[in-house]
């Protein structure tokens, strides 16, 4: 395969991201956003039932990762699940599943902004999170290409600090394998909610999709990036929750504002506090990154259908990106970051994100054998399971995640209504 970038179309984006660059991408977005993120409220949900809401989340990504994967070879599009709902069950599944995503992904990218301020300056939160997110965009402006090589050092720092962590924890006499037991206070509703949660941090293979224009020889790709993106994520997950639950317990993770330093200090590491905070604003920049890729390739697509304003639709001539779509994303960003909460912003992102996966598994189950369909309940289990986890959400995140859903099929329904005017 030539390393060298695919000559692109006018209005086209150019293929220059190999196996190695999307797997990067991928993970840059995963563990950046849950490790720092997520494990903090979904114990506060599941309680002792923590590591069975990471596995059934893991379970669900799994089958969605999968029908991504086929789907994303047989339609290697910047616009992933928008495209796909679009081709497979008609455009207002695609338009709905691109709305979930865009909306959803939004709060993800407020969340992690917030993160870094927190992080770097937590008394100047919201305005670190701006620069950061304004920064950020200038990256991507300049050529995705730059982008995956920024990530690719970023996940280097993340995987050493999280290994740093898990040994500092497991090596310590602070730890407990107790913990890892699963008691009367693990409810089944509360696994699902913790499993909806965490769900946030697996969502970050949909960035390989969404960048199937972008990617070399999609139909092996991306197929290829998907599963080994998640695989890798599920492997590091398991490890730092171990790690952490066995030093803390349920009860004191579920109250941690920075659950990752906490127990680094309980396992008498205070020296890896800094090394900590650093790699956490260090890993949610790394999502960020991904996260505006993802965001703005999708409104592309959206807008060369004219369900966004069309001019967002344009490809910058010399760095080759969405450059109108990246300035917009980057200003509603800039704006949400000023005005956000992170904890809020996780279960709404969660709601919105498993819509689009809902869909992404039912375009995957008309696909023929012919067309790479995967087994028959890979795209059952996917829905009923994004389903099942969307509902179980806070009930706050599921009435705003339910209300921005019909929002924008009321948007959908008056556009069809205006073009069909004489």
């Amino acid at each position: 395969m030539s390393s060298s970038p695919t000559a692109a179309a006018p209005g086209e984006l150019r293929r220059h991201l190999g196996v190695f660059d999307a797997v990067v991408i991928g993970l840059g977005s995963m563990i950046g956003a849950g490790v720092f993120a997520a494990l903090a409220p979904a114990a506060g949900a599941a309680g002792s039932g923590l590591l069975v809401g990471l596995a059934l989340a893991g379970v669900v990504a799994y089958c969605n990762a999968t029908s991504s994967a086929r789907l994303a070879a047989r339609y290697p599009q910047s616009g992933g699940t928008y495209v796909y709902g679009r081709e497979r069950l008609g455009d207002f599944w695609g338009y709905l599943a691109g709305w979930g995503f865009v909306v959803g992904k939004t709060a993800s990218c407020a969340a992690m902004a917030l993160t870094v301020g927190s992080y770097v300056w937590p008394a100047q939160a919201h305005a670190v999170a701006v620069a950061a997110v304004a920064a950020l965009t200038a990256v991507n402006y300049v050529g995705v290409q730059k982008a995956a090589w920024l990530t690719r050092a970023i996940v280097a720092v993340v995987l050493a600090v999280l290994a740093a962590v898990v040994t500092a924890c497991l090596s310590g006499g602070a730890a407990d394998t107790g913990h890892w037991a699963v008691g009367a206070d693990a409810g089944f509703h509360g696994v699902l909610q913790a499993a909806g949660l965490l769900f946030f941090a697996f969502a970050g293979y949909a960035r390989i999709a969404t960048l199937g224009e972008e990617v070399r020889d999609p139909r092996r790709t991306i197929p290829r990036a998907i599963p080994l993106a998640l695989g890798i994520t599920l492997v590091v997950y398991a490890a730092v929750a171990l790690a952490v639950l066995a030093v803390l317990g349920p009860d004191r993770l579920a109250h941690s504002t920075a659950p990752l330093a906490d127990a680094v200090r309980a396992a008498g590491a205070p020296a890896l506090v800094p090394v900590v905070r650093a790699g956490a604003a260090v890993a949610a920049l790394g999502s960020l990154l991904a996260l505006i890729l993802g965001v703005s390739r999708t409104t592309l697509a959206m807008a060369r259908d004219r369900h966004l304003p069309h001019p967002l639709a344009a490809v910058h001539p010399r760095f080759g990106v969405p450059h109108r779509a990246e300035l917009a994303v980057g200003a509603v960003l800039a704006l949400a970051a000023a005005l956000g909460d992170i904890r809020g912003a996780i279960g709404f992102s969660s709601f919105g994100v498993l819509a689009y996966y809902a869909v992404a598994n039912a375009s995957a189950w008309t696909l023929t054998p012919a067309e790479g369909r995967p087994p028959r309940a890979v795209p059952v289990l996917g829905t009923a399971g994004c389903l099942v986890l969307a509902f179980a959400l806070p009930a706050g995140s599921v009435l705003w995640g339910a209300a921005v859903l019909a929002l924008g099929a009321a948007a959908y329904a008056a556009r069809k209504a205006l073009t069909r005017r004489p």
